[in-house]
């Protein structure tokens, strides 16, 4: 039987490498969807919901004015890209520590056939952003009766 030696600090720094690895993941850093661009620095988190006569997506984006977000539809892709800008405090003595994230984001998503890319609208409230595309009337369900 070998003897190996125990080191906790490995341990210790395998726990610290993991947990860093998640908290990087959840505020933006990355993301395991392809939606985001290895250029952004972050990615606002969004939802998405289909309603009867229309989509919706709800992105979280605090602090970031609307004049500062860019939203574009092209071949069937909604864009959404956009700047957080920086506050700098300088602090003389103490520690400063920095968890919101600030620079670029870049969102895409592909959108349906059913979508109506020409009447898509956007508006942003209290740090949320709410983007409506409305289904082309073709795509409306209807019942069909049949014929007896």
């Amino acid at each position: 039987m070998a003897l190996v030696a125990y080191d906790p600090w490995s341990t210790l720094f395998k726990l610290y490498r993991d947990a860093n690895k998640a908290f990087q993941r959840r505020i933006g850093g990355e993301h395991e969807n392809s939606s985001s661009v290895a250029t952004s620095n972050w990615s606002p988190p969004v939802d998405i919901e289909e309603q009867t006569s229309r989509f919706i997506i709800t992105a979280d984006i605090p602090g970031v004015a609307p004049e500062d977000i860019e939203i574009t539809t092209e071949n069937g892709i909604l864009t959404i890209k956009g700047e957080r800008k920086e506050e700098r405090n300088v602090e003389q003595e103490g520690f400063r520590r920095v968890e919101r994230v600030s620079g670029s984001f870049y969102r895409r998503f592909s959108l349906p056939d059913s979508a109506d890319a020409e009447k898509v609208s956007a508006q942003g409230k209290n740090g949320v952003l709410e983007i409506v595309i409305p289904k082309g009337d073709k795509a409306q369900a209807r019942r069909i009766n049949v014929k007896s």
